[in-house]
């Protein structure tokens, strides 16, 4: 199989040369249309810049951009739906539709009216992690390219249980959610719950929703010290950011360390906090990848390198593979993701395939 988008990179050295005609004909199809002068517009739509997770998920898009030639923005909706579902609606208008998509919706509702206007203005669109149950990229046509998400309750259930093992499988535990009406939200909870009816002596004292922010995660672990004094051991975090909120109140308080404390999304303070004993673990999703991975998938299917309708059920929702992170692991992951540059990979956009969402 050719290296995707190998060509991207020189086409100017070589458009207008008398030899560019032949060469042009061996390419893969993205060098033709760039010849043309079609490219589209790349689009990664995510929550906030402010936030580790998604400002990765950013550079893997611009990295994305970069390799291949072709311009490049950034939306953000900090929270508002309504702004998330404008914004894309301006790109499409400005673009006349000649636009690749790569969506975070805000929460499950926004992803219906952002497929529909991406469908409608002939652009390609990919959604990750939200949408309603009921939508379906089988349903849509093949410019709702895909859904990719990652299995919620089975990480969700997997943090919860290491928390519990570094408590001694005793005692009593607080967790704080993501945003209620959010779908990965829901399905962490879910795997929360499942593990805590599997571990007769772990008590959850109290859940309250954080809404993925370190900074509300930070007050309500507060107020929990005084509240809860002296009567849990752990504290499960539907995502790092509102794990390191947890941290920080700890840390203020003199408590770090003596606390077990675990998150989601592997973000490099999260990974750093497992290495110094301050969290157990965490689950790295590779934001970087998740910005590239969910530009380059559309953007095979808008030049013809996929047919979104062939691949199959299973190919267009389908789950990705993360990887937990704890003290056994922690440093050599630290090492392989921060100390180095990432590097895109996004030539075999199924190497993390992890089966279908069902």
């Amino acid at each position: 199989m050719k290296k995707f988008y190998q060509a991207a990179l020189s086409r100017r050295a070589f458009l207008g040369s008398a030899a560019s005609a032949s060469v042009l004909a061996t390419m893969p199809l993205v060098g033709r249309v760039f010849a043309q002068g079609d490219a589209p517009l790349l689009v990664n739509s995510i929550r906030s810049l402010s936030n580790p997770y998604h400002a990765a998920w950013n550079a893997g898009g611009e990295a994305f951009a970069s390799r291949v030639g072709l311009d490049y923005v950034t939306l953000v909706t900090e929270g508002d739906s309504e702004k998330g579902v404008a914004d894309i609606r301006g790109i499409l208008a400005r673009t006349g539709g000649n636009a690749v998509v790569n969506v975070d919706p805000n929460d499950a509702a926004d992803a219906r009216p952002i497929v529909e206007a991406c469908v409608e203005a002939g652009a390609h669109v990919m959604t990750q992690w939200n949408k309603p149950d009921d939508l379906h990229p089988w349903d849509m046509g093949p410019n709702y390219v895909a859904h990719m998400s990652f299995n919620g309750e089975q990480y969700g259930r997997t943090t919860a249980e290491v928390l519990f093992e570094a408590m001694g499988g005793q005692g009593g535990i607080l967790a704080l959610g993501g945003t209620l009406s959010n779908t990965v939200a829901i399905q962490r909870r879910a795997g929360l719950e499942a593990a805590l009816a599997d571990a007769s002596g772990v008590e959850l004292l109290d859940y309250q929703v954080g809404d993925w922010q370190s900074s509300k995660a930070y007050d309500i672990v507060n107020t929990w010290l005084t509240r809860f004094s002296g009567q849990f051991g752990g504290i499960w975090c539907a995502n790092d950011d509102m794990a390191i909120g947890a941290l920080e109140a700890l840390r203020v308080n003199g408590m770090s360390g003596q606390v077990a404390i675990t998150g989601i999304d592997g973000i490099e303070t999260a990974v750093q906090a497992v290495i110094d004993g301050e969290m157990v673990a965490t689950v790295s999703w590779d934001p970087f990848w998740q910005g590239s991975i969910g530009l380059a998938i559309p953007l095979r299917a808008r030049l013809g390198e996929i047919d979104p309708e062939s691949l199959g059920k299973d190919k267009r929702e389908f789950y990705a593979k993360g990887v937990v992170v704890t003290a056994e692991n922690a440093q050599a992951f630290y090492e392989a993701n921060f100390v180095t540059a990432p590097e895109l990979d996004v030539d075999d956009i199924w190497a993390r395939y992890a089966g279908p969402i069902e």
